[in-house]
């Protein structure tokens, strides 16, 4: 059977000729030297081009990185070799070499040394510590030179092929050959050594369209490979995969199998002759150069063929070889989060085939190695032989003795005890079969998943399915495709149904078997398990996250790809491996997976029982999931954040506990959010301490002039101009009519133009004096500016009305008074009056204002008793709404406690002042709201603002 060989195209680069290919050893970079005399460097990761040196005018054949000089060495048709820096293109070093066409260049390992050959039929050794000195001529081929290449496994020794048929072997120090492979009836043109620690061979590619084997210990050629039409350009053995490769000028590459050398696949991309490969050790990776242009294929699965058993230990191939570790040898401090695992590994022996894929049955005494198209299962502590056969797909059933094999695209066979039990052909064929509670087999039509008992359909979902997970109890099923994941439910009733109901079952097997409800999420999924109800994953872009309850948890961001192998719950952590054989592990409570499981399974009785062994430190991660949920009080209870407590808190409007939260942690911006709530609430004096405390003067100053409250107002504007906020302090000064504050105001903040028409519109006696700082202080930058301001006591002449303003002040000021807000509706606006038709008559208005005074003062006296006495029952706000009827405030959510000075005209005759106005239908309320309105004023006028002006944030 073939290898099952995922092969991808990571790079296609159309150009002149390409002679030669390399590959970076750290970077994602590809050398291509053109016969054109260019060099470039590819980044095959992202395509891009990123580099290119124009070398000379002739091909260059051979180029080479140098990674530990951070060079690129290049050999050309002029005959000379020379060195870059790959970082900033300087041409470092260059020399004449040979007497003939450069056709090949190797770099030694671990010493300063370079390989060339030759078209003068010479091989020559260059020392770049020494200046690039030629220590050493290689003499004896009698064609050219085409290509060298050192013994991976013996550094010292290096082998040639030339056109003159022959392969010779020689060693760093002799210039003479050791020996000489012969075999090729016409030119040598490639050649290449085995890597692997179990045979000495190396392979060559000649113009008599056959690549040999040679085993260079013997010096016997021990395979031939026929299958190309043309001359072989490029053979190499992949260091990772058990594949040889080769490429002809009939323009295909084609892969053979190393162990028994069967052919495998052929590659053809249409870029006409293949001149050049390159591979490179701990990488699936293969670069081929062509007479269009290069190319970069991966070969091979990128998860690695790992298992883990639920005791902890760890088995994996590297190559053949299969190897063992256990994590029992390591303590619990050697075990950090994305930390590789120091195991002690051992080696348990060699497979007889390729390993593609590793895995334990759910007992862990066997495991199952499958590829080559063939399946051997083992013991896992000795490796002994249990059982084998053909297969192209293996799978464990839930029973730790069953098993089911796909051989072939049409049929599956299943197995118990080693023994075949039954075999069936699914309808639509079998192009993979997926473990679990029911067999699943993918087919051209979807996905259909049988009983494993008696291989009944069960249900046919059209999807093209990536791969299937199972959880332990078999309610919950992950089918991935591509790009997304669906989570479906089982219903093991609907099944049992089915067998006393037939009618149940259509051609697509039992309906409502999954659930409608079907949760799908765009992410690609690597690898994945279930542990209760949560499914772990990882996905495409290196994220390890889990599912649970229709939302996603990331619990880390991976630095590389991973892939999971297990959990492990007396340790609470998950172990993952990379495809270089590491294992690391991250911290996954179970504790918290079977709460969340509980949660979702609404059995709070379990919930309530496993949350005492949840760590304080993951009760925030359990809060947030149960806010998800909708379980808002219990996340408030759960979590162990302060924040998230606070937040919770407000969206329950529990303002006692976020009072105490924001106590603690005197935040400006918890206070403010508290506030905002206790407004809502209609708790307006819990609102003011919060406003205080937040020294939100805005806030104060929104909440004092709703509810009327001119003793706030006042003490906000002597707050607000202590603090510097001049604005606020200037709006409350207004409101309340202390117009000379106001005035005072603008005088200390230097906005004196501001002052000035202030006073003029407002304080007209004032005027002057402003008019004199304000010229003072534009005389220091212009004095003619200065000069140009008039005083209004000096120019009357130009200020009309002044003298009549000053009359108007005076009036005004002493005839001002305060009214109940219920009054607003009924007084005049300030644009409608006509203080010059007030004020006429006023050299007697003294004694007229004195009489209206003490009108007005019987009226005060008939409202502000009550409400001295409001403020003073703060424990009885209910008993004083009869007592106070004219403190109902009809448009304004509050009483004022002492009434915002209000100018009103001493037009109104004593009868219409002492006549009431009979409230309308829509001023009237009911018991409940004045009760409600009296409370909270009688809350906003106890509360003291004058003992938080001090208070520092």
């Amino acid at each position: 059977m073939p290898l099952r060989l995922d092969i991808k195209i990571k790079l296609t680069s159309r150009s002149d000729r390409v002679k030669s290919v390399d590959l970076h050893p750290t970077e994602p970079w590809m050398l291509v030297s053109l016969y054109v005399g260019n060099v470039h460097i590819w980044n095959h990761e992202n395509q891009t081009l990123l580099k290119t040196l124009e070398v000379c005018d002739l091909p260059v054949r051979a180029s080479r990185f140098v990674p530990r000089k951070n060079w690129i060495v290049t050999g050309s048709d002029d005959m000379n070799i020379r060195v870059y820096n790959y970082n900033t293109l300087e041409r470092v070093h260059s020399f004449d070499a040979h007497t003939d066409y450069i056709r090949s260049l190797a770099v030694h390992p671990s010493q300063p040394l370079l390989l060339s050959s030759s078209d003068d039929m010479l091989i020559k050794l260059w020392n770049w510590d020494k200046k690039w000195e030629c220590v050493q001529v290689f003499e004896g081929h009698s064609h050219y030179v085409m290509q060298i290449v050192i013994n991976p496994k013996d550094n010292n020794q290096f082998a040639s092929a030339s056109l003159d048929r022959t392969i010779k072997v020689w060693s760093l120090g002799s210039s003479s050959p050791n020996f000489t492979l012969e075999g090729h009836e016409k030119g040598v043109n490639c050649l290449d050594y085995y890597s692997g620690g179990d045979k000495p061979y190396l392979i060559s590619g000649a113009d008599d369209c056959l690549a040999k084997i040679w085993d260079y210990q013997t010096k016997t050629c021990v395979q031939t490979l026929e299958g190309h039409s043309q001359n072989i350009g490029c053979v190499a053995f992949h260091p990772e995969l058990p594949l040889i490769i080769t490429g002809s000028e009939d323009g295909t590459v084609k892969l053979w199998h190393v162990n028994t050398y069967r052919f495998q696949k052929t590659l053809n991309y249409s870029m006409e002759r293949v001149w050049c490969c390159a591979v490179m050790k701990g990488s699936n990776n293969v670069a081929f150069g062509y007479d269009e242009g290069s190319i970069m294929v991966k070969f091979g699965r990128e998860e690695p063929a790992m298992s883990m058993d639920a005791n902890g230990k760890f088995i994996w191939a590297k190559h053949s070889e299969i190897q063992q570790a256990n994590l029992k040898a390591l303590s619990s401090s050697d075990i950090k989060d994305g930390e590789r695992l120091q195991l002690s590994v051992k080696d348990l022996g060699s497979c007889e085939i390729y390993p593609q894929t590793l895995k334990h049955n759910s007992n862990g005494r066997f495991v199952v190695v499958c590829g080559d198209g063939e399946y051997i299962i083992y013991t896992a502590m000795a490796l002994r032989n249990k059982n084998y056969g053909p297969a192209l797909e293996f799978i464990w059933g839930n029973d730790s003795s069953e098993y089911a094999v796909r051989e072939n695209n049409t049929s599956v066979k299943l197995y118990k005890n080693f023994k075949e039990q039954r075999s069936f052909k699914p309808d639509f064929g079998a192009e993979g079969i997926f473990a679990g509670h029911l067999l699943g087999v993918k087919t051209s039509q979807g996905l259909a998943f049988y009983s494993w008992e008696n291989l009944d359909l069960v249900r046919r979902i059209d999807i093209n399915a990536k791969n299937v997970f199972w959880s332990d109890n078999g309610d919950l099923c992950c089918i991935t495709t591509e790009n997304s994941f669906f989570i479906l439910r089982y219903d093991q009733t609907k099944v049992d149904e089915s067998k006393e109901n037939p009618e149940l079952i259509t051609e697509d097997g039992i309906t409502d078997v999954f659930s409608e409800d079907i949760n799908e999420f765009e992410e690609s999924v690597r690898t994945g398990l279930w542990v209760g109800d949560c499914f772990i994953y990882t996905n495409s872009v290196n994220r390890l996250n889990y599912y649970v309850g229709g939302e996603i948890v990331t619990v880390a961001h991976l630095d590389r790809t991973l892939y999971i192998l297990g959990y492990i719950p007396n340790d609470n952590r998950l172990y993952l491996g990379d495809k270089e054989l590491t294992i690391v592990s991250y911290s996954l409570l179970l504790s918290v997976l079977e709460y969340q499981t509980a949660v979702m399974r609404q059995d709070f009785e379990t919930a309530d029982k496993v949350l005492p062994s949840i760590p304080k430190e993951q009760r925030t991660r359990v809060a947030h999931f149960l806010e998800k949920q909708g379980f808002k009080e219990q996340a408030m209870a759960v979590t162990a954040d302060p924040e998230h407590k606070f937040e919770l808190a407000l969206n329950l409007g529990n303002m006692g506990i976020a009072l105490q939260l924001a106590e603690e942690a005197q935040a400006e911006q918890k206070w403010k959010q508290l506030a905002d709530l206790a407004t809502r609430k209609c708790n307006f004096k819990l609102a003011q301490e919060c406003l205080n405390k937040a020294r939100d003067f805005g806030g104060l100053l929104l909440l004092a002039t709703s509810a009327g409250n001119g003793n706030m107002v006042k003490q906000l504007a002597k707050n607000a101009a202590a603090e510097g906020k001049i604005n606020v302090a200037f709006l409350s000064n207004f409101v309340t009519g202390n117009k000379a504050e106001c005035l005072q105001l603008l005088i200390e903040a230097g906005r004196l133009p501001e002052a000035a028409f202030f006073a003029r519109t407002y304080v007209p006696s004032q005027a002057s004096s402003v008019v004199a700082l304000w010229k003072a202080q534009l005389g220091e930058s212009n004095k003619k500016a200065a000069e140009s301001l008039a005083d209004p006591v000096k120019y009357d002449n130009l200020f009309p009305g002044l003298a009549a303003s000053f009359g108007a002040e005076k009036f005004l000021e002493k005839t001002a008074k305060t009214l109940p807000a219920s009054q607003y509706p009924f007084q005049p606006r300030p644009e409608e009056r006509n203080v010059t038709e007030e004020m006429a008559g006023f050299q007697d208005v003294e004694e007229d204002v004195k009489f209206e005074q003490e009108d007005g003062d019987t009226e005060d006296d008939e409202v502000e008793p009550e409400v001295v006495e409001a403020a003073a029952a703060v424990e009885e706000p209910a008993a004083e709404v009869q007592a106070a009827p004219e403190a109902e405030v009809v448009s304004e959510p509050d009483v004022e406690a002492e009434q915002l000075v209000v100018e009103t005209p001493p037009a109104v005759s004593q009868e219409e002042e002492a006549t009431p106005t009979p409230p309308s239908k829509e001023d009237e309320v009911d018991e409940q709201q004045q009760q409600q309105q009296v409370s909270n004023q009688v809350a906003l006028d106890d509360y003291d603002v004058s003992k938080h002006q001090n208070t520092k944030f």
